[in-house]
C-alpha cells in the first residue's frame, strides 16, 4: 500500500464526490473528490474514501475503513464488519484498502482482531470475485487474483501476485507465497510456497506455475532453476539444504531459488506447516 492516496490529505480539487439520494453517509465520513456513492449504500462515521472510488449499490462500510483511489465495489459487499472472533471485545481496529481494486458482488472483509497489529488490509490492484471472504487481522499484497467463494480464516498473509481459484478454503494463520497458485476447491491447511501450483485437500505443491512465470517476465534459466528445485524437494524428496548445495553446485541457486528455500526454512520452523503459527502460539 506504499503507493495508496494518504488518507490525512485527500485531495481536495477536482469534481465534488456524488451521493445518490437513497444512499445514507455520515456526515463524518472522508469523501475524496470523485466519489460516487450508489443507491442504498451505507457509509460509517469512520469511513475515508480516495478519489475515484465507485460504491456501486448496498454497499455497507461500517467502522474504521480507509479506501484509496479509483476503487470500484459492487453490490452487497460488506466492508469493516466486525470480526467473526469471539475474544474480539470491541476495540477501534480497521481495515485498509489500496488504490485500483475490484471487488464483486457480496465479498465481505472483516476488520482485524485485537491479536496483531489490529488492521485488515489489502493491497493494489487486487480482483476479489464474488463472494470471497477476508477474515480479520488479514494482509493481502499486491495484484492477487481471488475467485468465487473462496474463503480466507483469519491472520491469512497472501503475497502479490499469488492466485487463488473458486471455491478455496484457506486455514487461519497460513501464508500463501507469491506467484503461486491454488487450484479451485483446494483446502489450504499448510503455507503455500513462492512459485508453485498447488492442489487437493490438503493442497500440495504438484508443479511450478509456469504459466505465472512468463507472463511476469521471468527469464528461461530463473525459470528451469525454479523447476529444478521443485523436483529436488518434491520429488526426490533430497531435504532443503542438500537441494540447496546440489543447485549451488549447477550455478542454479538464483535469487527467486533463494526466495523459495528461505520461505521453505521459515515454514518448517512453524507449527503444522505453518509459518506465522509461531505468532499465534506467542
Amino acid at each position: 500500500m506504499d503507493d495508496a492516496v494518504p488518507f490525512n490529505a485527500l485531495p481536495t480539487a477536482g469534481p465534488p464526490a456524488e451521493v445518490h439520494p437513497t444512499a445514507i453517509v455520515d456526515p463524518r465520513a472522508q469523501l475524496a473528490p470523485g466519489v460516487r456513492i450508489g443507491p442504498h449504500c451505507v457509509v460509517s462515521a469512520e469511513a475515508v474514501i480516495g478519489p475515484g472510488t465507485v460504491l456501486e449499490n448496498h454497499v455497507t462500510i461500517m467502522g474504521h475503513v480507509e479506501i484509496g483511489a479509483r476503487n470500484r465495489i459492487f453490490p452487497n459487499c460488506v466492508i469493516g464488519g466486525e470480526p467473526q472472533d469471539v475474544s474480539y471485545r470491541g476495540s477501534a481496529t480497521r481495515v485498509e484498502i489500496g488504490d485500483e481494486n475490484t471487488i464483486r458482488e457480496g465479498v465481505t472483509i472483516n476488520r482485524a482482531s485485537e491479536k496483531e497489529d489490529g488492521v485488515t488490509t489489502i493491497g493494489n490492484g487486487t480482483f476479489l470475485m464474488a463472494a470471497c471472504h477476508v477474515a480479520h487481522d488479514c494482509r493481502i499484497g499486491d495484484q492477487v487474483t481471488i475467485a468465487n467463494g473462496t474463503l480466507l480464516g483469519g491472520h491469512v498473509r497472501i503475497h502479490s501476485r499469488a492466485s487463488l481459484s473458486g471455491a478455496v478454503a484457506v486455514h487461519h494463520w497460513t501464508t500463501i507465497g507469491s506467484w503461486a497458485f491454488v487450484a479451485g476447491l483446494s483446502r489450504v491447511l499448510h503455507d503455500v510456497p513462492p512459485f508453485m501450483l498447488c492442489e487437493g485437500a490438503p493442497a500440495r505443491p504438484r508443479c511450478i506455475n509456469v504459466v505465472a512465470l512468463k507472463r511476469g517476465g521471468f527469464d528461461r534459466d530463473t525459470i528451469e532453476a525454479i523447476a529444478e528445485a521443485h523436483r529436488l524437494l518434491y520429488r526426490a524428496k533430497v531435504g532443503l539444504e542438500p537441494a540447496r548445495e546440489l543447485l549451488r553446485g549447477q550455478g542454479s541457486l538464483r535469487p527467486a531459488v533463494e526466495e523459495l528455500f528461505s520461505f521453505l526454512a521459515r515454514q518448517q520452523e512453524g507449527r503444522h506447516g505453518r509459518a506465522r503459527d509461531q505468532r499465534r502460539a506467542a
